[in-house]
């Protein structure tokens, strides 16, 4: 849910705090008050896009920030942060977008700087506006199969993650036959550059490990004068006269003059004589390893060549000498697959042709359980519209195939299915897609009808309704109060209403107001007790004079939402 919005130098508000709860938030207040301004603070904070004209005039930025707190670990947005780098701790998420007098537009999601489209990319998730004429998602037909595919929530996604694994393989095997069956002079275009790379690997005789021993042989020879002083130093400090060894043998021998007399003194001669005896044994080791050494100059001309060819064939097919050699054994296998293109084009149509089978299969049922959930569906937007007054009006899920130009069947990663909403508001027309159909009034009560089952299954922390109730009164109204309310049950809704039934059902009710200050427009926001709501529903009932008749008429309002509410 949006549980804080903050607003400084945007349109005609100066600096605006507002806390929101949870469940329904009405916003009211008159025309040119602000209402719609600070809907498009959260719209613009959610990623849309903004202009210098948004700025507070003789300002030179505008600041806008959203502190959203998730309920639920699981929830989408986690994973989409986590493929942006963006570190989400506590459940909270904190959106920031700064618009300058300029045009430019700065944007960060908890303190990390990111892209407009990241900015929306991760706002869709968290904000759903919907506005008279701005019902993006429910009526653009590209989103109507993912739509239907949340709806038939773990039984299409388990169908769907059978059918991808499958379409994987298939994709993998299209690609290679497209890849195969390019035309002659590409292929041999490609056939000769393989073969010059897999040639100059081959040249270079590789062994595994190579470099690696190179490197610690080449540090060897480098310090060779090094080593060979060390070694020489310490065979002259323990061999010869009045040496190191010279010296632990007399004192070896002189305890072993006296080991006899009591058991400490025979310890003392057993030690002493095990360190002479190792120490000799050692300085045996470091003369023969000193007799090993041998300068070689043309050994290291040798290693520094060979490395500087190792090194050039890095640059070109690998990091490191595994690498290479992975990369000469796959153009290896490609050049093999050129040369015998007939016989591989052969064997993976045939492979091409098995999977196939599969995938035609579980495309079909994936189909088949989206027809299921699709008359599901149907029926409850049905009974969704009769509730709303609109019992004349016919919804249909419309099931078509994708086709390939060749006019045969298309298989992306969401199946073989186009899906789209059909509508027809009157007995005797016919259904026509539903951004064709609706407007006004109708188009308000249609998207609620399909919002309050959708919202159900699309994890969307807050939904804001701008004026959706426009055009509607009566019996009509208290219905659509009913069912934003119903809404509100399951997701944080914020409302910009002009009806004072949905006022009425309000679990928050925030007046919005515009006041002028030193000859400039100020707005300010206050939450409504009980008898200012009753106030405000009678001014919405009445118009401009409150009379005691309408606030009477807003009690009984008042009254007959609280037993709606139940």
């Amino acid at each position: 849910m949006l549980a804080e919005l903050s607003i400084k130098n945007f349109a005609i508000i100066e600096a605006l705090t507002i806390s929101f709860e949870k469940g329904l938030t009405v916003l009211t207040g008159e025309t040119g008050a602000g209402k719609s301004i600070i809907i498009d603070a959260i719209h613009l904070l959610a990623g849309a896009r903004g202009s210098s004209e948004f700025v507070r005039y003789g300002e030179k930025r505008a600041e806008l920030e959203g502190l959203f707190l998730l309920d639920d670990d699981h929830h989408p947005v986690y994973s989409k942060c986590e493929e942006f780098g963006i570190d989400v701790s506590d459940g909270m998420i904190v959106l920031r977008r700064d618009l300058s007098s300029s045009g430019k537009s700065i944007c960060r999601i908890n303190g990390k700087l990111v892209t407009l489209a990241i900015l929306r990319e991760i706002g869709q998730y968290l904000v759903d506006i919907h506005g008279q004429h701005d019902n993006q998602e429910l009526m653009n037909a590209d989103n109507h199969l993912s739509l239907l595919d949340q709806y038939g929530g773990q039984k299409v996604k388990q169908a769907l993650e059978i059918y991808r694994d499958i379409f994987k393989n298939y994709d993998m095997l299209r690609k290679k036959i497209t890849q195969l069956s390019d035309n002659e002079q590409e292929m041999a275009h490609r056939l000769d550059l393989l073969q010059f790379q897999l040639d100059e690997i081959e040249s270079a005789e590789l062994k595994p490990n190579e470099d690696v021993l190179l490197l610690e042989e080449k540090n060897q020879i480098a310090n060779f004068e090094k080593v060979y002083d060390s070694l020489h130093n310490s065979y002259n400090a323990l061999h010869g006269e009045h040496k190191g060894l010279d010296w632990v043998g007399h004192a070896m021998s002189n305890l072993e003059d006296v080991a006899s007399i009591n058991e400490t003194l025979k310890g003392l001669s057993e030690t002493i004589s095990n360190a002479y005896y190792l120490l000799e044994d050692l300085s045996y080791q470091v003369r023969n390893e000193l007799e090993s050494l041998e300068f070689d100059p043309e050994r290291l001309n040798f290693v520094e060549s060979r490395l500087n060819e190792i090194n050039h064939l890095k640059r070109k097919y690998g990091q490191t000498v595994e690498e290479i050699l992975v990369y000469s054994a796959k153009i290896e296998e490609e050049i093999d697959t050129i040369q015998n293109r007939e016989s591989h084009l052969d064997k993976l149509q045939k492979e091409l042709q098995s999977i196939l089978q599969d995938l035609s299969i579980e495309a079909k049922n994936v189909t088949s359980i989206r027809n299921n959930y699709a008359k599901i569906l149907i029926e409850e937007i049905h009974r969704e519209l009769k509730e709303l007054y609109m019992e004349k009006t016919t919804f249909d899920v419309n099931f078509s195939s994708k086709m390939t130009a060749e006019n045969e069947l298309k298989y992306t990663a969401s199946g073989i299915d186009e899906v789209e909403f059909y509508l027809s508001t009157n007995p005797g027309e016919p259904l026509k897609p539903l951004n064709k159909t609706a407007s006004g009034g109708e188009l308000s009560r249609i998207m609620l009808a399909m919002k309050s089952i959708f919202s159900q299954h699309q994890g969307i922390t807050s939904i804001i309704f701008d004026e959706v109730d426009t055009g509607v009164s009566g019996r009509v109204a208290q219905a659509i109060a009913e069912k934003i309310y119903r809404v509100s049950i399951g997701s944080q809704v914020l409302c910009i209403t002009h009806l004072p039934q949905v006022a009425a059902m309000a679990d928050t009710h925030l007046y919005i107001a515009k006041q002028t200050k030193s000859g400039r427009t100020k707005t300010s926001v206050k939450p409504l007790a009980d008898e200012e709501k009753i106030k405000e529903i009678g001014r919405m009932i009445a118009g401009v004079e409150v009379t005691e008749l309408s606030k009477e008429h807003a009690k009984e309002l008042l009254s007959l939402a609280h037993t709606s509410k139940g």
